[in-house]
């Protein structure tokens, strides 16, 4: 058992702190403050290989490692956690979902576009009617000839009005309830797909998120991802891996807050001593980094077993529910410390204050999450 960073490792997370302080840092108020993408960091991210991590390189993709990946969108989202979410739905929910249930054609055609950074992927589940409850599909595709026709509507997909492929549930069998959707490969330029209402979110603001209304969109049968009614366990497994990238920015998230109150601690002087004197300060100081801790265990726990080929619902949403509500916590803790200049735009924390609270949210929410795990508990024990 190695809880250390390889050479490799060290170098990677130095590479990525380094680009995210020059591209990313410089511009994170003003893209939160417009609360639209940036759309020249797309290539920038692409040529750092930051939009493949985990795809292979005869794809395109860096061929990363999920350890690794953690690594990453911790160290994006510890600058600014709407390009770690952004990443996070590229890699993990739209291009992970076509590079493990994809076949050869459609990895070519689609994947290798989106591992170079050629364009964004975005990933459709959520519906206003199936949010939690995932299987209460109502946009359906009825076969015709050898096209699908497509309608119906998604909701806050992230990367929504940006993406050019997309992948999107879709009801096949109304018959057969969660075994009958299917997952399809949608492009942003077919006839009958467009996005609807751009989101105008609490936090999180440069990431786009946004409404995908289809209207008679006719789909290759040739896009459709593996077998009719295979779609909802992809589903599944790809959210599975999904929740450990959201840990991971949640541990991003986390770890900016506490740095920056940490440092924010040792120079705020009052009754003619820094505050981190002060055992209040130290002890939500304390507590902080130790869950910090607590939570990067769980979470490259869960990417190693990942790489392992294990499957881990159970330890992704334990890695999840934990790492995103510490880093509530965190945020919280860090504009207390803060005191009054926590609450102006003076200081990045009150950024992550307003980020904080979709890591409970997205991806399956902290009820869905201990949901999992007590249904895994009560099958293994």
């Amino acid at each position: 058992m190695d809880f250390l960073f390889s050479e490799e490792q060290k170098l990677l997370k130095e590479s990525i702190r380094n680009f995210a302080e020059k591209e990313i840092l410089p511009f994170v108020r003003e893209w939160d403050e417009q609360g639209a993408w940036p759309q020249d960091l797309t290539a920038k991210l692409g040529e750092m290989g930051l939009l493949g991590i985990i795809i292979p390189p005869e794809y395109g993709g860096a061929g990363y490692s999920n350890v690794d990946y953690v690594l990453i969108l911790e160290e994006l989202s510890k600058i600014d956690p709407a390009v770690g979410l952004v990443v996070a739905a590229h890699n993990s929910l739209c291009a992970n979902h076509i590079n493990l249930f994809g076949d050869e054609a459609q990895k070519k055609k689609y994947l290798t576009r989106l591992a170079t950074g050629e364009t964004l992927g975005a990933w459709g589940l959520t519906e206003a009617g199936a949010g939690s409850d995932a299987a209460a599909l109502k946009t359906k595709a009825v076969k015709k000839g050898n096209k699908y026709i497509l309608n119906g509507s998604k909701l806050f997909i992230t990367n929504g009005s940006v993406a050019e492929i997309l992948v999107v549930m879709a009801v096949t069998d109304p018959t057969q309830g969660r075994k009958g959707i299917s997952a399809f490969i949608i492009e942003k330029d077919m006839p009958g797909f467009r996005p609807g209402k751009k989101e105008d979110k609490l936090g999180i603001r440069a990431a786009d998120t946004a409404e995908l209304i289809f209207e008679d969109v006719e789909v290759p049968a040739g896009n459709l991802i593996g077998e009719e009614g295979k779609g909802y366990r992809q589903a599944m497994g790809i959210l599975d891996g999904g929740r450990v990238s959201i840990a991971a920015f949640s541990l991003g998230i986390a770890a900016g807050a506490l740095e920056m109150s940490l440092k924010y601690a040792r120079e705020r002087e009052q009754f003619n001593q820094p505050i981190a004197n002060f055992q209040a300060i130290q002890w939500m100081l304390a507590d902080g980094f130790t869950e910090l801790e607590a939570a990067r265990l769980l979470t490259y726990r869960a990417a190693f077993l990942e790489d392992q080929g294990k499957k881990i619902p159970k330890e992704s949403a334990m890695a999840k529910l934990y790492a995103s509500e510490l880093a509530v916590r965190a945020s919280s803790m860090a504009v207390q410390i803060h005191g009054g200049y926590g609450f102006t735009k003076d200081y990045l924390v009150e950024k992550f204050y307003r980020d904080c609270k979709l890591a409970t949210i997205g991806e399956g929410t902290s009820e869905i999450q201990r949901w999992i795990i007590a249904h895994r508990i009560l099958q293994e024990f």
